[in-house]
């Protein structure tokens, strides 16, 4: 009787180890197969950027830039790009917020996007930026910065709305004219407005253009930054390990100041005039 007993036990035993066995293998075959057709790529889904893209980390910065205003040039006669120099005022030497538009076009390693039942936030890695498109049909605020209108913000007020099936477009005013238009130290107005569009070519791929009207500053619309993002595979497999923890791309003040002390300062030539110094 004992020995019929055991047996039965260690028979029940083999039973539940094939089944933990083939119950391990179904997730890492699911696993699997999900992630070899995520790595082939595919259409993309309507409607959707939601999770993380890698960037190229360059802008392509368009340099047909067109004939712009007194008042424009004046302002531009302002700017002294270049944060590692003495004399520049690059709000990136003191480690101020870019804003916008220059928050899509300066760093541009990884982007994500969340989406809310009425909003998409872009997820901006670089200081790790969020910024609020409203997709609920509200109008862009009028008259920002002037009497009777709200006050600009360094990131504007943004809504969106769809083009189609993979085509998003956001388009943000009210931005601060303390911001540049990019690193090379372009203006642009209070009245400026700036139009992204997000296009989702395929499964992989999201191709960026981002585009500045301002005819206080510029004579006609431009495209300001051109860009190609590749979707990070794996997001949603935990049990991958090829997905690497973002790089904290962040401007730390006092290490500004430091190497303001220890370099720029007492350099020999300012990189931004290539002036030696008196």
């Amino acid at each position: 009787m004992r020995h019929h007993l055991k047996y039965q036990v260690l028979g029940l035993l083999a039973i539940f180890a094939v089944s933990s066995v083939v119950a391990a293998q179904e997730p890492r075959n699911q696993n699997r197969q999900r992630s070899e057709k995520e790595e082939a790529g595919g259409p993309a889904p309507v409607h959707d950027l939601n999770g993380t893209w890698r960037g190229p980390g360059e802008p392509e910065l368009n340099n047909r830039i067109p004939a712009m205003t007194s008042e424009g040039q004046a302002k531009l006669k302002l700017n002294i790009p270049d944060p590692f120099s003495a004399t520049s005022n690059d709000p990136w030497k003191t480690c101020d917020p870019f804003g916008m538009p220059r928050i899509v076009n300066n760093e541009i390693s990884e982007i994500g996007f969340a989406t809310m039942p009425n909003r998409v936030v872009i997820l901006e890695n670089f200081a790790k930026v969020w910024r609020e498109v409203w997709t609920d049909g509200r109008p862009l605020p009028q008259n920002v910065g002037h009497k009777g209108g709200p006050s600009t913000m360094y990131f504007g007020y943004s809504v969106g709305h769809w083009e189609g099936d993979n085509t998003f477009v956001v388009d943000t005013v009210g931005m601060d004219d303390k911001t540049w238009v990019d690193r090379r130290g372009y203006p642009h107005s209070i009245d400026a407005h700036v139009i992204e569009r997000y296009t989702r070519i395929d499964h992989n791929h999201l191709n960026v253009t981002e585009t500045l009207d301002d005819p206080a500053y510029y004579t006609k619309p431009f495209v300001i930054a051109k860009a190609e993002y590749k979707w990070i595979p794996f997001q949603d497999n935990p049990a991958a390990a090829t997905v690497p923890f973002s790089a904290e791309l962040v401007c730390i003040p006092s290490e500004a100041i430091e190497y303001m002390r220890l370099i720029a300062a007492p350099a020999d030539e300012d990189t931004a005039t290539g002036e030696k110094k008196k």
